[in-house]
């Protein structure tokens, strides 16, 4: 008998489209299906994760595995302690991370992950409280729990209904939703949510201060009031700011001079070689504390249309200056 070849794939557009549309169609149902589930139980869980002294401690195997640190890391940032630990390498030593202090939130699909099975005995015994996030009431993981959270799905995106698609994003639905109640508990702010990401483009708009990145000491243009044009122009050009400060003896800002200041006298005709620093300059410039944040100061020079700004100290000094290439170089703006 002769074999006949195997055809070879063919791929369709249009079938590739209309899976996509399913796909999507399918899970958003499924994420609206959550809120029927949504009652006493996800309450007692966040009462037992708000008032954790240890950590939320979030196990998974496989693709429920991928969600669990997920959740881990979204309950973290948002001001609540969390871990991942692998159930299989708990079995072989990692149970000892977990403490009667913790909260164990425990997912699986199936709720009948062997690997996740064989521990839930000896988190029992550890006098954790363990939360199951599972598909099946029935399960083993939701008979050993303290409470359950349905994640039950009616089917999977998957044509085959095998492949962890729609069910996962019910996991991870219900883990945002977790960590939101938690947060807003915990009255958790913007600013707290700076302090676990200084790396991030919110951490340094909320946490760098203008003392942080500000040009100080010789690197700042003043002169006196009296200071002759000539100087004026060598202390600009010097210190490449762009402008200069001009101050009395006690160091009290009196005004500024630019480059803008420069080139509209020019167009005017005006004699500049008997000016002095008084003269010629802009009084009541621009200023920020140097307590202020760097964000304020890049706000202050949109709103006056202007590339630099005088920082004060707390007794109202110049000990600073700064322009919007520094604020850029500092990744603030």
């Amino acid at each position: 008998m002769t074999t006949q070849p195997t055809p070879a794939p063919t791929f369709d557009a249009a079938r590739a489209v209309a899976l996509a549309h399913e796909t999507i169609d399918i899970e958003a149902a499924a994420l609206l299906g959550l809120r029927q589930h949504i009652g006493s139980d996800f309450v007692k869980a966040v009462r037992l994760m708000f008032a954790v002294q240890g950590r939320v401690v979030v196990m998974g195997m496989g693709k429920s595995g991928h969600i669990a640190r997920k959740i881990a890391a979204t309950l973290s940032s948002t001001g609540t302690p969390a871990m991942f630990v692998h159930p299989a390498e708990a079995s072989h030593g990692d149970l000892g991370m977990i403490k009667a202090v913790d909260v164990v939130l425990a997912i699986s699909n199936s709720g009948e992950s062997e690997e996740l099975t064989a521990v839930l005995p000896m988190i029992k015994r550890l006098g954790a409280p363990l939360v199951a996030m599972t598909g099946h009431v029935g399960s083993t993981l939701a008979r050993y729990a303290d409470c359950f959270l349905n994640s039950n799905v009616a089917k999977e995106a998957c044509p085959l209904n095998l492949a962890p698609t729609a069910s996962t994003t019910a996991q991870l639905a219900l883990g945002d939703a977790l960590a939101v109640a938690l947060l807003d508990a915990r009255g958790f702010k913007a600013e707290d949510f700076a302090r676990s990401h200084p790396g991030g483009a919110l951490g340094r708009k909320l946490l760098t201060l203008v003392s942080d990145v500000m040009r100080s000491g010789d690197q700042v243009p003043r002169v006196g009031l009296q200071a002759s044009f000539s100087e004026l122009m060598r202390e600009m050009s010097a210190k490449g700011l762009g402008a200069s400060a001009v101050v009395d003896a006690g160091g009290q800002v009196q005004g500024i001079f630019t480059d803008g200041d420069l080139r509209r006298l020019i167009e005017k005709g005006v004699d500049l070689r008997n000016s002095t620093a008084q003269n010629v300059m802009h009084p009541k410039p621009a200023t920020i504390s140097c307590n202020a944040l760097a964000v304020d100061a890049a706000e202050l020079m949109e709103q006056r249309r202007i590339t630099s700004v005088l920082v004060l100290d707390a007794e109202g000094k110049l000990c600073g200056a700064l322009n919007s290439n520094d604020l850029m170089r500092a990744k603030v703006i």
